[in-house]
């Protein structure tokens, strides 16, 4: 029987048996793992990475962020909101090599037809605002409503 405070992680990369796929829905994502982050509450499986997005380049976090070794197109981390301006509310997104700039319209997640959060969809664009050419990375930032939380 597995004890519930198990945790595969070896020097701080995720080892999880072969075979095994992390796949979770929108869901799952906000309800069980950014839920019990945010509260501080341990998580049983230790496959998503805290890391500084500012400090990281999307080419740096695939590999920083990956789980076994099948090969992945998508990576999960946890990440704190870096403010542009200390008494601000924007954003900051950028790193030394570009910046993420938000595409689109958020997108609610719901539960149960209750909302729970957020969804916003980021672009990873070379160099610096506004003349960055468009990369092929995409990231989604999800944030849990304040009811949740």
């Amino acid at each position: 029987m597995m004890s519930e405070s198990m945790s595969i992680s070896v020097n701080g990369q995720s080892q999880v048996p072969p075979g095994f796929r992390f796949h979770p829905t929108e869901e799952e994502l906000l309800q069980y793992y950014l839920r019990k982050k945010v509260n501080s509450i341990k998580i049983d499986l230790d496959v998503i990475r805290d890391v500084d997005l500012n400090k990281l380049e999307p080419w740096d976090i695939q590999e920083m962020c990956k789980i076994g070794t099948t090969p992945q197109n998508d990576w999960y981390f946890f990440s704190h909101k870096d403010k542009k301006y200390p008494t601000g509310t924007r954003t900051n997104r950028a790193t030394a090599a570009g910046f993420w700039k938000a595409t689109g319209r958020d997108k609610i997640i719901y539960s149960n037809g209750r909302r729970i959060g957020m969804r916003k969809t980021l672009v990873f664009y070379k160099g610096r605002a506004p003349h960055g050419q468009k990369s092929d990375w995409i990231m989604h930032e999800y944030r849990l409503d304040d009811n949740i939380i």
